[in-house]
């Protein structure tokens, strides 16, 4: 994509006008118009400002400055990278604290990296091959083999996870599918949309928070999230903390420990 477009495209996308643009990023509309037209080159840190001013996430940062002709401004590193051990090591212990509830860490796709052990109550029952680290979580909770058929509210739950996939046409279809037939219930939702799940603790009613890194200026780090699950009811506090027990034993000589995870050492 050349790299007008491109910038015309990441501007209407974020409804701003190119005076909107230009004082956010020190210039001039008469001056952003003629990049936009193709009639000016913009040098690299001004390509960098403009993304930024954009507030583009990282990885479309990248891309901008390719469609220009530049170098990527920011690193792309592996997850086992040496120079990411103290983030491998901050996820392991934010999943280790965050227990007796489930939490877990997923890339930008939604493919799980880590999880700890208080996940597999979330888990349980669905199939091999929609569990475990690598895996979609998101199809893992809509797929007919996955959560659906334990989920008390799948609408509403299903619509919450559909419109977190606005980047990933295909998977988005694929989701779509199996949950276009419901139709959302009449009773109010109160604070936040829970997710409803049966389990062989009982019902449990959870609340969702995400977790980012906020001053990444690595790809891979800007795009992970950490997912925690919260209790929405006294009566989920207590099934969680009595599941604690049994998964602990369970888990005992896997490393690391109270973990499922896909962050290895270097």
């Amino acid at each position: 994509m050349d790299f007008p477009r491109a910038l015309r495209r990441c501007r209407t996308r974020r409804h701003l006008s190119q005076l909107d643009l230009a004082l956010r990023a020190g210039t001039t509309q008469r001056y952003l118009s003629f990049i936009e037209s193709g009639r000016s080159v913009p040098g690299r840190n001004m390509v960098v400002r403009l993304a930024e001013s954009l507030e583009l996430p990282l990885r479309e940062r990248n891309e901008l400055l390719l469609a220009a002709g530049y170098a990527p401004a920011y690193p792309e590193s592996s997850l086992d990278d040496p120079a990411l051990a103290p983030v491998r090591t901050a996820l392991d212990h934010i999943l280790r604290g965050h227990l007796p509830y489930p939490a877990l860490v997923v890339d930008r796709a939604g493919d799980l990296i880590a999880a700890n052990t208080a996940f597999d109550l979330i888990t349980e029952g669905a199939a091999a091959e929609l569990v475990g680290p690598g895996a979609n979580i998101y199809r893992l909770a809509l797929h007919p083999h996955g959560l659906a058929p334990r989920i008390g509210n799948l609408a509403e739950w299903g619509q919450h996870i559909l419109a977190r996939l606005g980047h990933q046409e295909d998977l988005h279809a694929e989701l779509a599918g199996y949950v276009a037939h419901l139709e959302p219930s009449a009773a109010p939702l109160g604070f936040a949309v829970p997710l409803h799940l049966r389990s062989s603790y009982g019902e449990l009613r959870l609340m969702t928070t995400v977790t980012t890194f906020a001053t990444a200026v690595d790809v891979t780090l800007a795009e992970l999230k950490l997912e925690a699950f919260l209790p929405a009811d006294p009566a989920t506090a207590a099934a969680l903390l009595a599941a604690a027990g049994p998964m602990a034993s369970a888990a005992a000589g896997q490393a690391p420990e109270n973990t499922r995870s896909a962050l290895t050492a270097p």
